[in-house]
């Protein structure tokens, strides 16, 4: 009698592997107080534009931190960057 062993190995399914947003670090200049600050995001320029309309049509006036607070919504990761001149 031939011995015939059926393969019982398991095929491993593949997790897909994660793909890693890229940090992308922005300019505002548009505040109405005309505070330039600068911001880091993993949502693309393309994203920012979109919700930046958003934001607009949703606002009379315009201010940094709370566009980046409107953005946190969307992006768990956006930060301001504060940036102040050292002197000695």
């Amino acid at each position: 009698m031939a011995n015939s062993k059926t393969s019982t190995n398991k095929s491993k399914v593949e997790k897909p592997k994660s793909v890693r947003k890229v940090t992308n670090y922005y300019k505002i200049f548009f505040d109405d107080n005309e505070s330039v600050n600068y911001m880091k995001s993993k949502l693309t320029p393309k994203e920012v534009a979109k919700y930046l309309k958003a934001y607009e049509k949703s606002h009379q006036k315009f201010f940094n931190k709370e566009f980046v607070q409107f953005l946190k919504k969307y992006d768990k990761y956006t930060q301001i960057i504060d940036i102040h001149d050292v002197s000695y």
